[in-house]
């Protein structure tokens, strides 16, 4: 049963942002964001280690898998975290002009208040509707990317490339596309997007040594498209700053004919790059607003699950490693009586009251 004289809670947080006392803290927004941080502090209190997508120096993807200590920077379980929400990235906003954006997850040192780490949280349904009807090993998720998680992406590029020395060297990886005058316009774009590509992929390949983690992706299995949990339900992949580019490179660049929002993305990502050794900064709201290509920029893309399977082919799709039963470790104290079943994950929770029994 579970136990009603704790306060409603979430493992290991022993320090954060929200107080889950309050019914509002278990909102869609704000869950979908804690329960995954909770998540990875209960693995790492049983020695299990998210996946790790990253690159190879050939921007190839490969799996790995990396401590909840070394992801956020901290001993998740400690009484020094502290998890900071939608809170703005001071390391990236020297990099940016204009209003601060917020990142879903930052790190903090409860005593000194130093800054360990930014990271974006991405909650996600195992299969999604576009990969329910295959067998299990080629299920996938629907992973919708917002613009300014690329703002980020640019960021932590730009990090790498701070001194003057590596500043001139990012430079001459962004040279081999010609001059373009009217970024705005698709037909001056276009005849360049190998190029504009080709610069990208040589940046990933030069940071394949100093990746680092960017997206916490958990993933809920179900069974099929059921809204019944699977028995092994729960598993966390993080995708490296870099491996995102690879999500916009499922298809081949020879011979487009239009600006897709994977192209799209690309560009933006190059634009960003280009201003920052250019001008020490870069207009992130202007690069998005100008160069939208008629299509709207509410998100960068949508990777449906029939492209992002083959990025999460592991064992642990099959089989995740953290059991349905195992919920009520995390949520703690009555804490799902807190929860508004505005999105699928919650309401699976609260449709399973067995799960707390």
């Amino acid at each position: 049963m579970t136990d009603r004289s704790r306060k409603p809670g979430l493992f290991g947080q022993k320090h954060s942002s929200r107080d889950y006392t309050k019914a509002e803290c278990w909102g869609k927004n704000q869950f979908n964001s804690s329960f995954p941080a909770s998540l990875v502090a209960y693995m790492f209190s049983k020695g299990i280690k998210p996946i790790y997508i990253k690159t190879t120096v050939d921007n190839h993807i490969k799996h790995d898998y990396i401590d909840g200590k070394e992801l956020l920077g901290i001993d998740p379980l400690s009484d020094d975290a502290f998890y900071n929400y939608e809170a703005g990235y001071v390391p990236y906003e020297k990099f940016y002009q204009g209003e601060r954006e917020k990142i879903d997850l930052v790190m903090l040192h409860n005593k000194t208040n130093e800054i360990l780490c930014g990271l974006e949280v991405k909650l996600t349904a195992l299969p999604d509707n576009t990969t329910k009807s295959a067998e299990e090993s080629l299920w996938g998720t629907e992973i919708v990317m917002r613009p300014p998680t690329i703002c980020f992406l640019a960021c932590s590029i730009c990090a790498n490339y701070e001194s003057p020395q590596k500043k001139e060297k990012l430079r001459k990886m962004l040279r081999c596309v010609p001059q373009i005058n009217h970024w705005e316009e698709i037909d001056e774009v276009l005849p360049h997007y190998t190029q504009i590509l080709s610069s990208i992929l040589a940046v990933s390949s030069d940071m394949s040594k100093k990746q680092k983690p960017l997206i916490i992706q958990p993933i809920w299995k179900t069974e099929g498209n059921k809204m019944r949990l699977k028995d092994d339900c729960l598993d966390v992949f993080v995708w490296s700053n870099l491996s995102i580019i690879q999500m916009c490179c499922t298809e081949s660049p020879e011979n487009i004919r239009h600006i897709n929002r994977f192209h799209r993305t690309i560009i933006w990502l190059y634009k960003m790059l280009l201003d920052y050794v250019t001008y020490d900064t870069f207009d992130y709201k202007r690069i998005i607003r100008l160069q939208s290509y008629n299509l709207a920029n509410d998100k960068a893309f949508a990777l449906p699950g029939t492209k992002s399977q083959q990025f999460l082919r592991t064992e642990e799709v099959v089989k995740p490693r953290v059991s349905k039963y195992e919920i009520k470790n995390i949520i703690l104290g009555g804490g799902q009586d807190l929860l508004s079943p505005e999105r699928r994950f919650d309401a699976v929770i609260v449709n399973s009251p067995d799960l707390f029994e």
